[in-house]
């Protein structure tokens, strides 16, 4: 298999390039069939709310002319309190982190199949992290994606706690209830 390339995306480049992402987001989670168009539209949803954030940022793969996955995130802004109920035994104060805007949310993390076991995830992850000035990174996951709770564990993520699915504050890596959130320190 050729060699994967990563390169950021500038806003305007996610933008244009919107429709060629949701088309990897749905080949790479391929769902049952006639989901297709509902996982599209809200990856489309979720995708236009997030490249107008603050602190966007945005990687791509690439291998032959092909997309093998993205990763994107931001900063997570003041509003709501999607902190509350997290365990007190977690070594950062998110609240003041994220009042602060030092918190930055993984929004996305997709590798089509031909390309995982490579180590294409876990360069994304860190490419995308590498460019924020925030403290820590968060993100929700399913707590039956065994594959997701593994690699994130590998990278050194640690679970915070749980949140209701529906919290808009911090978004969710994958297809599922996304009730856990899960973090990681960048800087001290």
């Amino acid at each position: 298999m050729a060699e994967v390339f990563l390169r950021h995306l500038s806003r305007w480049q996610a933008e244009q390039q919107q429709e060629a992402l949701a088309d990897e987001f749905v080949e790479t989670y391929h769902r049952a069939h006639g989901a297709e168009y509902d996982d599209r539209q809200a990856f489309l949803r979720a995708f236009n709310r997030a490249f107008s954030r603050d602190g966007f940022d945005m990687v791509v793969a690439g291998s032959g002319g092909r997309t093998a996955g993205h990763a994107y995130g931001y900063l997570i802004d003041r509003s709501g309190d999607w902190w509350r109920g997290l365990g007190t035994d977690e070594p950062w104060d998110v609240e003041e982190l994220t009042v602060s805007r030092r918190v930055f949310a993984l929004a996305e993390l997709t590798v089509r199949p031909p390309y995982r076991r490579m180590g294409v995830a876990g360069r994304l992850l860190e490419a995308v992290l590498a460019r924020t000035d925030a403290a820590l990174a968060v993100t929700r996951v399913d707590p039956g994606n065994a594959g997701a709770l593994a690699s994130l564990t590998a990278w050194g993520w640690v679970r915070l706690g749980t949140v209701g699915v529906d919290d808009p504050h911090v978004p969710s890596v994958g297809i599922g209830p996304a009730t856990e959130i899960w973090g990681r320190a960048l800087r001290a």
